[in-house]
């Protein structure tokens, strides 16, 4: 049986990504893993996940949360080292 860290190793996301997926779609963790591993798929979904992230980022801001905008600038630039864009998908 596989585990909810097992399911994490194999996504392709961090625990961190897979968080901020989940709070920008208002989602439980398990279905922002199984959202970002889908989307990881596509060629469109590395844009997405990070389109997620930066809007998670702006919500931070603008909620004068400097700690999680702070924390969520390092996701992303995790997520992009990581996941670089397809010159397509730009």
């Amino acid at each position: 049986m596989l585990t909810y860290e097992d399911c994490v190793d194999l996504s392709g996301l961090s625990q961190e990504e897979i968080d901020a997926i989940a709070i920008h779609e208002h989602v439980p963790g398990i279905i922002a893993l199984e959202l970002g591993h889908y989307l990881l798929e596509d060629e469109e979904g590395v844009p997405a996940i990070k389109k997620m992230i930066l809007d998670d980022i702006e919500d931070a801001k603008a909620a004068k949360n400097h700690d999680r905008s702070v924390m969520l600038e390092q996701v992303l630039q995790h997520f992009v080292e990581t996941h670089p864009s397809n010159p397509k998908n730009k």
